[in-house]
């Protein structure tokens, strides 16, 4: 028996094997039954790339993929609900009922199937009408966020987990820094920061909310972490990581479950910020928001991909997102924080993200450490994007490499557990192949395969392997 197994076999009944989704990756359907445009539709139609529709056409086929996660030994799923298909504008005034019956629609049928639904507010789709108007930056943004997550918990009475936002530094980052999600500005550093500390207000603002109105489910938030390595343990490739992990991991965690940016988080962020012209808008209700909330996170979704290995850099920024699958292209230099490396011990994928499952171990540690007010953790995503080769049919797609990336790090996750870091269940990204925000179709994460041309589902190795594996619990 493997270590793996061995580790499965000793958890508890109750524990959550689920595939995640996210709305505007598998729906399709932009344009069906009154919905509204998010940030991403002209966006991508004057790009003319790729298309979201009809993406994974989960709009349409989600009773198929529900009926395949039950058979292949899953028990939850992880949606998200498109706001424009409830409020066109994004503004809440008067609900498009036929966008309301399709989410009450797809929440019984997952219950039907003994399928729990996992429910995410926002997945990087902005209404266009609020992106327009500044999107995050704009502090109306926080208000009409409220009131649209307080109208969705009032209705949609069956959902018991709820996350608000998911992975703030990934949507600040992409949109302000990296420049592959609109309105594309490159180390806007400015932008970033203040987008993220927003998202942070209106997330503990909806939590305090729900709590005041005594729903009887949970609620949390998503954070991807990416911990960050030096290089070399000189003192200067050591600041480096240090100021890399407060930019992209401990700004957020101190916010979420600290209900403040300690003393040495905010040195790290001030340096960051000095260095780069740049500054942050902190209201004195803002933090009165987060202390609050701090408090009442009840569940707390972790995404984990790879890890970042740093030195010092004091260069120009420059950037290059490896969006193509072409090895060794991406490019990550940030003026005055640190330069991203390749550490020649870690193998890396097509689109140059290290497979290093060591890190979600230390970083599930580091979150039970340092943050008590954590409570229960959900890994919300973890998978690998691969090339799948279809074949036939008639042949189960072989992603044996995907299995080998999902093995390693359920067993550092499993091992964190076993040691005492309270992990109630792991959600494998993704369910399906989906659509992505700045990959288009070819960069596969799905443990079933779609044909996007026919919309046929078929069957990867890694689908019969999490059969199996569920088994043995």
């Amino acid at each position: 028996m493997s270590e793996l197994l061995k580790l499965v076999k000793k958890l508890p009944s109750g524990f959550v094997w689920g595939g995640a989704t996210a709305a505007y990756q598998v729906e399709g359907g932009t344009k069906e039954d009154g919905k509204g445009k998010t940030m991403w539709d002209d966006y991508l139609q004057k790009q003319g790339r790729f298309s979201p529709d009809p993406a994974s056409d989960f709009f349409h086929k989600y009773k198929q993929d529900i009926s395949l996660a039950k058979e292949y030994g899953l028990n939850a799923i992880r949606v998200s609900i498109s706001w424009t298909r409830i409020f066109p504008e994004g503004r809440v005034t008067s609900p498009n009922s036929k966008g309301v019956k399709y989410y009450h629609d797809l929440f019984r049928v997952c219950l039907a199937s003994g399928i729990e639904p996992y429910v995410t507010l926002h997945h990087f789709d902005s209404p266009k009408a609020l992106f327009d108007q500044g999107d995050w930056l704009n502090r109306n943004m926080i208000d009409e966020f409220v009131n649209y997550a307080s109208f969705c918990f009032s209705e949609f009475y069956e959902v018991k987990n709820w996350f608000t936002i998911n992975e703030l530094i990934s949507l600040a980052f992409s949109q302000y820094v990296q420049g592959t999600f609109p309105p594309n500005h490159k180390f806007d550093i400015e932008s970033a920061i203040q987008a993220e500390h927003n998202e942070l207000v209106a997330h503990a603002k909806v939590v305090n909310k729900y709590k005041k109105k005594g729903y009887k489910g949970k609620i949390g938030l998503i954070h991807v972490i990416q911990p960050v390595y030096p290089m070399h343990k000189n003192k200067q490739d050591v600041h480096s990581a240090n100021l890399m992990d407060a930019f992209l991991n401990r700004f957020l965690l101190d916010g979420t479950f600290l209900g403040k940016y300690s003393k040495e988080t905010m040195e790290l962020i001030n340096e960051i910020l000095n260095k780069n012209n740049a500054k942050l808008e902190i209201l004195d209700d803002d933090l009165e928001q987060l202390e609050e909330a701090a408090k009442q996170n009840d569940i707390f979704g972790l995404n984990y991909y790879q890890n970042m290995t740093v030195e010092f850099y004091d260069g120009e920024s420059r950037i290059n997102h490896n969006g193509n699958g072409k090895k060794g292209t991406g490019i990550f230099a940030f003026h005055g924080v640190g330069k991203a490396v390749h550490d020649p011990s870690i193998p890396t994928t097509d689109w140059d993200w290290n497979i290093f499952p060591r890190g979600i171990y230390d970083t599930l540690k580091r979150i039970s450490n340092q943050y008590p007010n954590c409570k229960d953790i959900y890994i919300t995503e973890n998978g690998m994007g691969y090339k799948d080769k279809f074949i036939s049919p008639k042949e189960v797609i072989d992603d044996q490499p995907r299995i080998d990336y999902i093995d390693k790090h359920l067993f550092e996750i499993l091992k964190a557990r076993k040691e005492g870091v309270n992990v109630k269940g792991y959600f494998v990204w993704s369910l399906q192949d989906q659509f992505s925000w700045a990959n288009g179709y070819d960069k596969r994460y799905g443990i079933f395969y779609v044909d996007f041309k026919t919309q046929r589902r078929y069957i990867k190795k890694s689908a019969e392997w999490f059969r199996e594996l569920s088994k043995t619990m």
